[in-house]
């Protein structure tokens, strides 16, 4: 099942937290900043993963907090350029194997529950009216709840039923 929410992703009670970034992402705005700040231990390790396994876009990395809670890291954009500078856009081509991949890995680990937001909408600046069909293309045959965050609301956590 997937459901659009309103609220704070980060006050999910989802199993698993799912966001897009860039292979070397430098996490500096939107989502990935909160995920930074709240788990500082995973942009570092995340950071290493990078430099030393250079992701392609269109690909995944998950990492598990100390809790017991898993973190992927989508990558849904493109690199940025050697030598710093800003991440690349996204793509519906790298989001759709980006989600994919979620769908591999979901199934295996046999989560019961996702919680994203409108993913490569914001510093990826695609649309979401071509973003969502790919999430229930390649998320809607798990069995899973999976909860869109289609509009952020700072501290309020989404009625989402678990």
């Amino acid at each position: 099942m997937i459901r659009e929410v309103s609220g704070d992703l980060l006050l999910s009670r989802a199993h698993v937290i799912v966001h897009g970034v860039s292979p070397g992402d430098d996490f500096h705005q939107g989502l990935a900043l909160k995920l930074r700040e709240t788990w500082p231990a995973m942009y570092k390790d995340f950071r290493h993963y990078c430099k030393t396994q250079s992701p392609a876009p269109g690909g995944l990395w998950a990492w598990m907090a100390a809790d017991g809670r898993p973190i992927v890291s989508l990558f849904t954009q493109d690199a940025a350029p050697p030598h710093g500078g800003r991440p690349g856009r996204a793509s519906l081509q790298h989001v759709a194997h980006s989600l994919k991949a979620l769908h591999r890995l979901a199934e295996a680990e046999h989560w019961p529950s996702m919680a994203l937001p409108r993913l490569a909408t914001g510093a990826g600046a695609l649309a979401w009216v071509d973003v969502r069909p790919l999430i229930d293309q390649h998320l809607a045959g798990l069995h899973a709840s999976i909860f869109v965050y289609s509009t952020y609301h700072a501290g309020i956590a989404a009625p989402e039923g678990l």
